[in-house]
């Protein structure tokens, strides 16, 4: 997925800066300059924060931003390098695989072999678990936020528990008294995929 695809928090201290796309918030922090509260920019798809170089013209910076990261990562710097095997152009890459010799014989049995057979089970697991998935991942980056920026606040333990027994109103009420802007941010991160 795209950088340009995933949106992004700046955090001065405890007050939200600037959210929106990375070379956005980025330059919204540059722009910022020297404060007196510590800067961080978390991806709001996985809660964790990003280390990025932001000296320099806003074209140096934006060349060093992280391009590309898979759906619930974080972007990584892009390759120096070529890439090996795989079909890049069609963003297919090449990685390992651990199987047992009767999966592996499974797997070369089937029409198009491994590769088909692998890519097709790993999209009607993605199809069937879905939801699951997007609540999991919700709720994980909400717990990276939180550990992040409120890990000294009150009640954080309690706030951990309600969010991963998935009692959003006991969660809600947790955290009801810590700073507004990390409040907010943190229920956007956990339930904005959620129905209420």
């Amino acid at each position: 997925m795209s950088q340009m695809n995933q949106t992004f928090t700046a955090f001065e201290g405890q007050r939200r800066l600037a959210a929106g796309p990375l070379p956005e918030v980025a330059l919204a922090v540059k722009r910022a300059g020297q404060s007196a509260e510590p800067i961080a920019i978390f991806c709001d798809g996985t809660g964790r924060a990003l280390d990025l170089d932001l000296r320099g013209s806003d074209d140096e910076i934006l060349a060093r931003l992280p391009t590309t990261a898979p759906p619930g990562e974080a972007p990584e710097l892009a390759p120096s390098e070529p890439r090996g095997r795989g079909r890049p152009k069609l963003g297919v890459v090449a990685r390992e695989v651990t199987l047992l010799p009767r999966h592996w014989e499974w797997l070369n049995a089937q029409p198009g072999g491994a590769s088909v057979a692998l890519r097709k089970l790993v999209d009607e697991a993605r199809r069937s678990s879905g939801d699951r998935d997007r609540q999991r991942a919700a709720r994980d980056a909400a717990y990276h936020f939180m550990s992040a920026m409120a890990g000294n606040l009150p009640k954080f333990e309690e706030a951990s528990r309600a969010l991963f027994a998935d009692d959003r109103r006991r969660f809600v009420s947790e955290i009801a008294d810590w700073p507004p802007d990390i409040r907010d941010h943190v229920v956007t991160l956990a339930y904005s995929d959620h129905a209420d």
